[in-house]
């Protein structure tokens, strides 16, 4: 893993932030691309939103995009674009929060910080064989206490003993199937003397999924697409064609229509029959995709353009890329 090859805390921290509700062999060729793109804080801070969206276009969670970015226009700001060492003032950057602390001036610096991800919270529920749950407040408590309370002097071997433990959760002490004769604290182990392990910590209850039906318009001119700036928690900043959610028995085009008149547009639509799904979270998403010619011209807004999708420097949606696969097909 490239960020285990370096002290640098602005590495390091990236490499947190992505790791974040990713996988590692997801998260690594992102990794490269984002450094070569902002190889330092400077960079990363003087680089304009939507080229750092379009880098992490693919990694979902685009929150965690837009605080790195806001972070690091502050360290440039209040720290002369020197990542702070200190606990406190990292700490205080947005997107940063108890974990991507310890984790990174631990590893950077050797600050004497624990960290407590799903992986170590694993390995502590079964190594104490109590049923204890990151996601309950109470039970983190005591497990961010238990991570403390193991923790070396402050030196390098902090990083070192943080990531090994981060490494025993998610090759050795996997959720599921552990592999607790490669174990090397198995003598140790209560919930492996029980010969329970996978007991540990108790299953929580997964959130429904919620089946979520979308409509959108593709209009394409001179081999562009008309695409709409999404607004809202989960995907603002991140361009797709212009689009709606559609309620029980709700009739698509009726719903585009009026759609695209709050736009200030006027379109024929036609069903292209194509129907892609795509999940976000815990949504299922089945989007149907409308064939759209455009009846004058597009007003001057600047949340519409006409664009490539594919574009490199463009922060599209998971969804505008399986769309434009799509309309590929229908037209070879």
């Amino acid at each position: 893993m490239p960020w285990r090859e370096t002290r640098d805390p602005y590495r390091i921290w990236v490499s947190e932030i992505m790791l974040q509700q990713t996988q590692v062999t997801t998260a690594t060729p992102y990794y490269t691309r984002f450094l070569q793109s902002f190889p330092d804080v400077h960079a990363l801070a003087d680089a304009p939103l939507e080229s750092v969206l379009a880098q992490w276009a693919g990694l979902g969670y685009y929150r965690r995009a837009r605080c790195l970015h806001a972070a690091a226009q502050h360290v440039v700001r209040e720290h002369g674009g020197v990542v702070p060492r200190d606990a406190a003032a990292f700490a205080a950057l947005p997107g940063v929060g108890r974990y991507t602390m310890g984790a990174v001036l631990s590893i950077s610096h050797g600050a004497r910080l624990a960290v407590l991800d799903g992986n170590v919270g694993r390995v502590f529920a079964r190594w104490s064989a109590r049923p204890l749950q990151l996601k309950r407040p109470a039970d983190a408590k005591q497990l961010w206490a238990m991570a403390e309370s193991l923790l070396p002097p402050a030196g390098p071997q902090v990083g070192d003993w943080n990531q090994a433990l981060m490494e025993l959760g998610a090759t050795v002490c996997t959720p599921r199937a552990p592999r607790c004769e490669e174990c090397p604290v198995r003598a140790q182990c209560r919930a492996h003397a029980l010969g329970t392990p996978e007991a540990f910590p108790p299953v929580a209850a997964r959130r429904d999924s919620v089946a979520v039906r979308r409509a959108v318009v593709w209009i394409e001119r001179a081999g562009r697409v008309l695409l709409a700036q999404r607004e809202g928690a989960l995907l603002a900043g991140l361009w797709e064609p212009p689009g709606v959610e559609l309620g029980p028995g709700e009739d698509a085009r009726t719903a585009l229509k009026r759609h695209l008149r709050a736009l200030g547009l006027r379109a024929r639509l036609t069903d292209s029959g194509v129907r892609v799904k795509h999940t976000i979270t815990y949504r299922t998403i089945v989007a149907e995709r409308w064939d759209g010619t455009l009846v004058g011209a597009a007003p001057r807004r600047p949340a519409l353009r006409f664009a490539d999708p594919a574009a490199a420097d463009l922060a599209v949606t998971a969804l505008t890329a399986k769309l434009a696969k799509t309309r590929q097909k229908s037209s070879e």
